[in-house]
């Protein structure tokens, strides 16, 4: 399960990256890589969301919410 997690928390690296090339240099690297609203673009961006939400669960999973009274 972990090296799953590992690579769910690369591709969204990957998407953070993506991200930050779009909000600092108006640059959208898989739309370079794979063309501007492809099907393959669109399966990349799916992925890295999908990712994303994953992450928050695993995120929400490892944190302990009990109350020690």
């Amino acid at each position: 399960m972990e090296i799953v997690q590992k690579i769910l928390l690369s591709i969204t690296i990957v998407g953070a990256v993506n991200w930050g090339l779009i909000g600092i240099f108006d640059f959208d690297l898989v739309a370079y890589i794979f063309g501007n609203a492809s099907f393959f673009s669109r399966v990349i961006y799916t992925l890295v969301g999908i990712c994303g939400l994953v992450n928050i669960g695993i995120l929400m999973s490892h944190l302990d919410f009990k109350k020690d009274f």
